[in-house]
């Protein structure tokens, strides 16, 4: 039986991201994944739909070129290639992560791991079984997509988030059920490729994790794209009738719709793994595990991080989580810091922000102020014909502390990292004015909002 003093149990963001830590603090080091490395995120969430809305992005640019004098041929897809670079993406990755951890001398044991009562782990290998033991543990087994029990849904052509990258070819149309991240990011790939998408949403509004006029402002440019979105609105039903599938809904006002679709994506949220652990009897949190702020778990030698815990369930917070896992392990004496967490959403427009939202603040008692620039007067948007958008601050009247910050418009996702730096060194407002930003970027409107709180706009 091989002994190690850390055994990771999961290789995605959380978890290969704790072994090579606990690694480089001399500890022996073993690594247990069931599929690939890399985990969901690299596999079949993050890095697919990027790539994908990579496409997507050059497609309606080329399509938006027209209105600006450049005429091309007639455009064609080839959903094979593009599913072929995806894959492509994916293994430079996927090799990358085998390369640092076998830098880092650590075992990787690709089978499905089970921690038992004792605290020792039964691995199923291809051809055996094998049992290890570490004198601490990591659990970093992620989460799997949701499939509500709709009534026709085990008949029904449905993907999931899990599934939907390897689909054979461009569907004739498609109704996601979820308006969410998942569900607006993959909506904006098949919109691109000229597929007529429904989105229904049961809350009140898509992308329901970030702020009103964030999902406002998406819906409308979601909207323009084509997609048709159903908010308030349930799905009672799945239906196969002459080889096309109806989706039954029904509006909270009690308006019943079906709406006639060749696929089903399911995007309605994700569960965390368990069924790996549930010998040991861990304390949970509802569905998740409890762990505390050194992400140590109810069994003092044992660690869990990423989607298995709840909270942020990003791949970023995981990887912060799983450092913070791994010394301890180690150790140390670390703890998480989850008041500087960016959140992106890769829509077109994006969607980034960081930090208090105006409701955060209003609860905490924190007296702010709020400045909102509109990207239609940056020139650089303009240049870009993309002045759907706009920057949005929120710092503290007392001392003037940047408090949050939202973002809609192009590569937000990429300038989110400035704001981020401010909140994590405490920055000001008077401090953000007093940079010299480059002329034209977008970024200036970050500029223009802070100086306009303090008074000094030129532009706002």
């Amino acid at each position: 039986m091989n002994n190690y003093e850390v055994v990771v149990l999961g290789g995605g963001p959380g978890g290969y991201v704790a072994a090579i830590r606990a690694a480089k603090l001399g500890k022996k080091v073993a690594l247990i994944e069931a599929r690939d490395l890399g985990g969901t995120c690299l596999n079949r969430g993050c890095i697919p739909s990027k790539t994908l809305l990579r496409h997507a992005e050059v497609i309606e640019s080329i399509e938006k070129a027209k209105s600006w004098g450049i005429e091309t041929g007639t455009m064609t897809f080839s959903l094979t290639k593009m599913l072929a670079r995806k894959d492509a993406v994916i293994q430079q990755l996927r090799n990358g992560i085998s390369y640092l951890l076998k830098q880092g001398k650590i075992d990787v044991y690709n089978g499905l791991g089970e921690v038992l009562a004792d605290q020792s782990i039964s691995i199923q290998l291809k051809e055996k079984t094998e049992i290890i033991c570490g004198e601490n543990i990591i659990i970093a087994t992620g989460s799997r997509p949701v499939v509500p029990p709709i009534p026709g849904v085990e008949e029904a052509v449905c993907f999931t988030s899990d599934t939907i990258f390897d689909i054979g070819k461009i569907p004739e149309s498609m109704v996601i059920v979820g308006g969410g991240i998942i569900g607006t990011e993959l909506a904006c790939i098949f919109a691109s490729l000229n597929v007529p998408v429904s989105i229904v949403e049961m809350g009140g509004r898509i992308v329901p994790s970030e702020e009103p006029e964030a999902s406002k402002a998406l819906a409308k440019a979601l909207k323009k794209k084509g997609i048709s979105i159903l908010t308030s609105t349930k799905v009672m039903g799945i239906e196969q009738r002459n080889g096309s599938q109806l989706v039954h809904v029904e509006s909270e006002n009690g308006e019943k719709e079906a709406l006639e679709t060749d696929v089903i994506l399911m995007a309605v949220g994700r569960a965390p793994n368990t069924s790996a652990f549930a010998e040991l009897k861990l304390e949970m949190n509802d569905p998740f595990v409890k762990v505390d702020e050194r992400m140590a778990t109810s069994i003092p030698s044992i660690y869990a991080v990423g989607d298995v815990i709840g909270g942020w369930q990003l791949a970023h917070a995981a990887s912060a989580e799983g450092l913070v896992a791994a010394a301890n392990a180690a150790g140390g004496k670390e703890v998480i810091n989850y008041n500087i967490v960016p959140r992106c959403v890769y829509t077109s427009p994006e969607i980034a922000s960081v930090g208090m939202t105006e409701e955060e603040a209003t609860q905490r008692g924190i007296d702010f102020k709020v400045v909102k620039v509109d990207h239609a007067g940056n020139g650089r948007a303009l240049a870009q014909d993309e002045k759907e958008g706009f920057t949005k601050l929120i710092a503290g009247t007392k001392y003037g502390e940047i408090l949050g910050v939202l973002m809609v418009g192009p590569h937000v996702t990429e300038m989110i990292a400035e704001p981020s730096a401010f909140i994590h060194l405490e920055g000001t407002v008077d401090e953000l004015a007093s940079m010299i930003h480059a002329h034209p970027t977008i970024t200036e409107s970050l500029y223009e909002a802070a100086a306009s709180w303090i008074g000094k706009g030129v532009h706002h």
